[in-house]
């Protein structure tokens, strides 16, 4: 029993293992992103807004992981259990696009940070054709090293996490020493190119979500842990450490170089403030920081984007394709990962040649993920509302929740909204084909039958404004 004890994560163990999840590539390009369409004010009412939002989140993801232990497969089995299979399905569907979209954010910013150094400078902002080759080349590299069974092991997320977290925590203190009050408080409430205070909060709403993305994995470490208690003590305190990093950067950066400024730098925007703040080497460092850390968070949520295609399409009561629900013999689901990786080399290409850039690519990802999180926040509320057990908390968690899921959906506008549901209705055969699979009728409800025609006409709108050029990527 001492032996099994001491094997368990305790409290700064599970702490670094929250933290080191949610922290990815966002953060390091967070100034420009939030400078981009917001001033300083509007800026600090976002992170308001985000941090009451996000831990309500988060929290609701801490209950169902206790009290419905029964579901092992997260996202998609929660809104499965809660709303069927075809909201779970999409859910899944949701994610699984989110994270590898998010990939390919992740080979064109490691790319755009190699191009910032002189004998690397043809990799540009990481969108030009030699940054796509080596970015395909890099991903087919990663891919068959994973088919080999290949995972992080504990030396390489140590490393990783260092690498996040010491650059960061440097930048945080040699910008606050630079930081000047005057130079925070030009165009405090944002020119008037930039619009009204509630356009400006919502222009930076996908951004907070990219740079959460992956809050529920939190849950994923619970089997390791000492106790409940720590998973609990830690999901907050992880979430807390990482909002101060990420609100420590975005709003310090305003102190150091001017909100307009700020919004037109090349991402990774963090290399370039501190270079503004320190000289040459503060932009090497951060760089550095970066490529390191991004291609460890490459690995993880690789692996992590086929394995949600796998949990939907295992078992008998698989929602997708049962061919992307078996395993090789490393015990890797590799039909998955290779039409994942397809698509994620397609999309290389498509943001060459449209020249979309990391922005684009990341408030889409987060678009994306906007729906699971809202279904997931709506199970709990289906929970909270049968439960007789601390109703009223669970029901003001779960209702802020909610509302919050929607907020993020109506404040990503209606082109990120319309671009979704493109990508939702592409899951349409894929689901009919694991219903017919299953020996099922396509479509059970009549409410099922209202979500798709609701989703194929939001596809076909996305496509016509495509077209016309009214929408694009």
């Amino acid at each position: 029993m001492a032996r099994q004890s001491e094997s368990k994560l305790g409290l700064l163990a599970m702490t670094a293992l929250v933290t080191g999840a949610i922290v990815g590539s966002g953060i390091f390009s967070l100034p420009q992103n939030m400078a981009e369409g917001a001033g300083a004010g509007a800026i600090i009412i976002a992170w308001i807004i985000t941090f009451f939002g996000m831990i309500t989140l988060a929290k609701i993801f801490q209950w169902l992981s206790i009290n419905r232990s029964d579901i092992d497969d997260g996202v998609y089995g929660y809104v499965r259990e809660g709303f069927g299979d075809y909201l779970g399905f999409n859910a899944a569907w949701g994610y699984w696009i989110s994270v590898w979209v998010g990939n390919v954010g992740y080979l064109v910013v490691i790319y755009s940070a190699l191009g910032s150094f002189q004998v690397f400078d043809f990799f540009g902002d990481g969108s030009t054709f030699p940054a796509m080759v080596c970015g395909i080349i890099t991903l087919w590299v990663l891919h068959f090293f994973v088919l080999r069974g290949v995972q992080s092991a504990t030396t390489l997320n140590i490393i990783v996490t260092i690498a996040k977290i010491i650059p960061i925590l440097l930048f945080i203190l040699l910008v606050a020493l630079a930081f000047k009050i005057e130079t925070f408080q030009i165009d405090f409430w944002g020119s008037p190119e930039l619009g009204s205070v509630t356009s400006q909060v919502k222009n930076t709403m996908l951004y907070t979500v990219w740079v959460f993305l992956g809050i529920e994995c939190a849950t994923v470490y619970a089997s390791r842990a000492q106790n409940m208690q720590v998973v609990s003590r830690a999901t907050i305190l992880g979430f807390l450490i990482t909002i101060t990093l990420l609100i420590c950067v975005s709003l310090l950066s305003l102190g150091v170089v001017p909100q307009a400024e700020l919004a037109g730098m090349k991402n990774p925007s963090m290399a370039q403030v501190l270079e503004f703040a320190v000289g040459p080497w503060g932009g090497v460092l951060i760089n550095i920081g970066l490529i390191v850390s991004v291609g460890g968070a490459l690995l993880a949520w690789t692996m992590i984007s086929s394995e949600m295609l796998f949990l939907a399409a295992r078992g008998s009561k698989n929602t997708a394709p049962s061919i992307f629900g078996k395993l090789n013999s490393k015990q890797v689901p590799a039909n998955a990962m290779w039409l994942t990786n397809s698509l994620i080399s397609l999309f290389l290409v498509i943001n060459y040649v449209n020249d979309a850039g990391y922005n684009i690519l990341i408030q889409l990802a987060s678009s994306m993920a906007l729906i699971p999180y809202l279904l997931c926040a709506g199970f709990g509320l289906k929970l909270a509302l049968k439960n007789k057990q601390h109703a009223v908390s669970l029901l003001l968690m779960t209702s802020i929740g909610s509302v919050y899921g929607l907020w993020l959906i109506y404040a990503g506008g209606l082109d990120y909204l319309l671009l979704s549901l493109l990508l939702y209705s592409c899951g349409l055969p894929f689901f009919f084909r694991s219903r017919k699979e299953r020996g099922l009728s396509f479509l059970i409800s009549p409410i099922e039958k209202v979500l798709a025609a609701m989703v194929i006409g939001g596809a076909l709108t996305a496509l016509y404004l495509i077209l016309s050029g009214t929408l694009s990527l």
